[in-house]
């Protein structure tokens, strides 16, 4: 038997999406310990899996193997389409731990298009490798346009920065009783629609920003200059969304943003993904503190929802 565990990401938002320059998406993320995927996998004649939403994933990787079967029981999941990236790291856990009942090495990087997973962001394959805060390089965008390639036929955008965050950082997650974030078809006619009409200049301000803000406080733990960049980054993203979206966030998220963004010990608040989970970046000694207020917001401006505190992942997925 395999077992592997990992957590969700956020995905703070993409460097660019305007056909005007020469790398599309470009994926800004963070790996979270909490909430977190954990699943066992041993040999089997046929694919058995106690998780309906994971047997898909079990049956593709079985093919990918080319092995006969797999038994995967899944013990603690990652909520659905909520922005926290559980498709990916539903893939890549089953991937890995279908590959160590057998016994066989793989590369999640490489079999990632194979599973359908890398088309746009590469932030979720690299935090399963190695956890982190992680900005990819996109994709070539002649290659790409306004739709990706026939799936399977990308490699996963490079890592090209990465950094630890602070043991002491904490990120307050609030999920509104909300319907799901946008995936698959539905996710993929919105990217499109974003894709023809976005504009140039706001890529050009992200570059900016992430060179000379996100990228240093990252690197020196500067968590004021870190919260406030991502803060902005997602902001931006959202000036390309608000059509799809219906506003810089989606609603009800901008409400609960603009309440944890008042926060005095917040030092920066988004949207990860199409949502419809809320961040809020504070520290440890404050988590508790801010985390009510989430809970407050979420009861006052939504019919409700979940809100935990999540420490920075600074390693891949636990594969044993």
């Amino acid at each position: 038997m395999t077992r592997v565990t990992v957590g969700g990401r956020l995905h703070v938002g993409f460097q660019n999406l305007s056909l005007a320059h020469n790398r599309l998406y470009g994926g800004v993320g963070v790996a979270l310990a909490e909430p977190r995927l954990d699943l066992r996998a041993e040999r089997a004649d046929t694919v058995d899996c106690d998780d309906e939403a994971a047997t898909p994933y079990v049956e593709r990787v079985v093919d990918c193997l080319d092995v006969p079967g797999a038994a995967v029981r899944v013990d603690e999941r990652l909520p659905r389409h909520a922005g926290l990236g559980s498709g990916t790291q539903f893939a890549l856990a089953n991937l890995a731990a279908v590959a160590g009942a057998y016994g066989l090495g793989v590369d999640p990087r490489e079999l990632a298009p194979a599973l359908g997973r890398g088309g746009r962001s590469g932030i979720g394959v690299a935090t399963f490798e190695r956890g982190g805060f992680v900005v990819d390089g996109g994709h070539p965008t002649e290659r790409f346009t306004t739709a990706p390639p026939a799936e399977g036929e990308w490699t996963v955008p490079p890592v090209v920065a990465r950094h630890d965050l602070p043991d002491d950082w904490r990120f307050v997650l609030a999920i509104p009783d909300a319907g799901p974030g946008r995936s698959g078809d539905e996710e993929d006619e919105s990217m499109r629609s974003v894709v023809e009409r976005a504009d140039p200049g706001i890529a050009e301000e992200i570059a900016q920003l992430v060179t000379q803000h996100l990228l240093p406080a990252a690197a020196t733990g500067d968590r004021a200059d870190f919260g406030s960049a991502i803060a902005r980054l997602g902001r931006l993203n959202g000036a390309w969304y608000a059509d799809e979206q219906g506003g810089v966030y989606r609603p009800p998220a901008g409400a609960v943003i603009d309440r944890l963004a008042d926060e005095p010990a917040v030092a920066g608040a988004g949207q990860s993904s199409w949502g419809p989970t809320v961040y809020a970046l504070t520290s440890a000694d404050y988590a508790d503190d801010v985390a009510g207020a989430a809970r407050d917001a979420l009861d006052d401006v939504t019919d409700g929802g979940r809100v935990t505190v999540a420490r920075p992942r600074n390693e891949g997925a636990r594969i044993e």
